[in-house]
């Protein structure tokens, strides 16, 4: 489970700990920049991409379902194109489409005092938002895993007909909205579990 731009791992804890009643272990780890991770420096989401993949190595996990919130969204999108063997099923919660946004998205300002994350990466990250690596769309087809994609309805965070674009570019994939507004597992964690429990119990075909 990775989690969106300035939160970490334990913002999935709720959910987790309900998906972990059942016969899975959960993982949720935080990305580079953030929470206890490294504050590396380098944050493109390639890099991000690769530390996931690298997890699952050091676990020994030959293949996982992978649930990602909007940056968390963007790297498993890319993990599921580069590493498909890794991924089995695939949930995508409010994520963006790899595509260049119209109007670009404005640089954003620091708020005061300290952060749980490094302010670098956020200024990292929106620059590959507003310039994504054309790559990143080319590549949506690579993706032919179960995928489910959930959008948080109205939202300043995500236009929702982004995150219909990912579900159109991914062969098979279900499309979801929970009117929640960007934190779907947050602000309705019922809503969010009652479609990824049935999701991820189905039998990959």
């Amino acid at each position: 489970m990775l989690h969106c731009r300035g939160a970490d791992g334990s913002d999935w804890t709720p959910v987790a700990e309900r998906l972990a009643r059942g016969p899975r272990r959960m993982y949720a780890p935080d990305l580079r920049g953030h929470g206890r991770s490294e504050w590396a420096g380098t944050y493109a989401c390639e890099a991000m991409r690769d530390d996931i993949r690298d997890f699952l190595t050091v676990l020994g996990i030959e293949r996982a379902d992978v649930i990602g919130h909007s940056l968390g969204g963007t790297v498993v999108l890319l993990l599921a194109q580069r590493a498909p063997g890794l991924v089995r099923r695939l949930v995508l919660e409010d994520v963006p489409s790899p595509l260049p946004p119209d109007p670009p998205r404005p640089e954003a300002e620091r708020p005061d005092g300290d952060l749980p994350f490094d302010w670098a990466m956020v200024l990292a990250t929106d620059r590959q938002r507003n310039a994504p690596d054309p790559l990143w769309w080319e590549h949506m087809g690579r993706i032919a895993v179960p995928t489910l994609v959930i959008g948080g309805g109205p939202s300043r965070t995500i236009p929702q007909d982004q995150v219909a674009a990912v579900a159109a570019a991914i062969r098979g994939a279900g499309l979801v909205t929970v009117d929640a507004g960007h934190l779907v597992h947050e602000t309705c964690p019922d809503e969010f579990l009652s479609v990824v429990v049935p999701f991820l119990a189905r039998t990959p075909s």
